[in-house]
């Protein structure tokens, strides 16, 4: 992957940012998606934000190797800090971080959300709780999709503030438009998680002496939901 060829994620990720938007890009890495959109002219401005000074300098590297200094501002900051009320920010991805993580940002720098964003957002992993936090603030997620990459899951989830919006717990949990489409990646990635979590359940008397009952009555919960959401759609019907 580099600024030319982006990895499937970042493409999908990509492929949700507004035509001529004005992109914050917090936590950068090498800020190949600023360079490739740029590049492509699919967006007008940009701002990367970094955290840590490894890839701020590789961010910085990249952006001026393609000659791009003028137009994607390499910012050291901590999460929205790196975004001013002058860069009239339109969009804002936020990718390859926990759920949580992209969820602390967000509720932590709210203050320079003006909620005329979209918000990009590619967890790894904690989907739940950012779906959670994206209701409790007014945001309706307008598409999401999973992704398999190297053996590994990502999800995408693209939301903007409409004013409220309610989700059920299964919705949070599965994703409310996943939930609807049921894609061969949705699918296929809840069949994987349906083993891994029936794998403690089958040695219950020893799970139990080593997880807490209530961890596992959550457990049995999310295979229950897992293994009914799984079945629906299986029953050929009649006739």
């Amino acid at each position: 992957m580099n600024e030319q060829r982006l990895s499937e994620r970042l493409e999908r990720v990509a492929a949700h940012v507004p035509a001529g938007a004005r992109l914050a890009d917090i936590g950068s890495d090498h800020g190949y998606l600023l360079v490739a959109l740029m590049t492509r002219g699919a967006i007008a401005a940009a701002v990367a934000g970094e955290v840590a000074l490894t890839p701020f300098h590789a961010a910085q590297r990249t952006v001026r190797e393609n000659g791009l200094c003028q137009r994607i501002a390499v910012r050291l900051a901590n999460g929205l800090a790196a975004i001013e009320p002058e860069d009239r920010i339109s969009a804002i991805s936020l990718c390859g971080m926990g759920g949580e993580t992209i969820r602390d940002i967000l509720d932590r720098d709210k203050s320079r959300l003006t909620g005329e964003e979209r918000l990009i957002l590619q967890p790894n992993g904690g989907e739940q709780p950012l779906r959670q936090w994206l209701m409790d603030n007014g945001y309706r997620i307008l598409h999401e999709e999973v992704l398999r990459e190297n053996r590994f899951n990502y999800e995408i989830i693209v939301a903007e503030r409409t004013g409220p919006v309610r989700y059920s717990t299964q919705e949070l949990y599965f994703g409310p438009l996943q939930l609807q489409e049921r894609s061969p990646a949705f699918l296929a990635k809840w069949q994987r998680l349906l083993r891994l979590k029936q794998r403690p359940l089958s040695h219950l008397d020893q799970a139990r002496r080593t997880v807490a009952e209530q961890k596992m009555q959550g457990l049995s919960q999310q295979v229950r939901w897992i293994s009914e959401m799984l079945a629906q759609g299986r029953e050929t019907p009649k006739g």
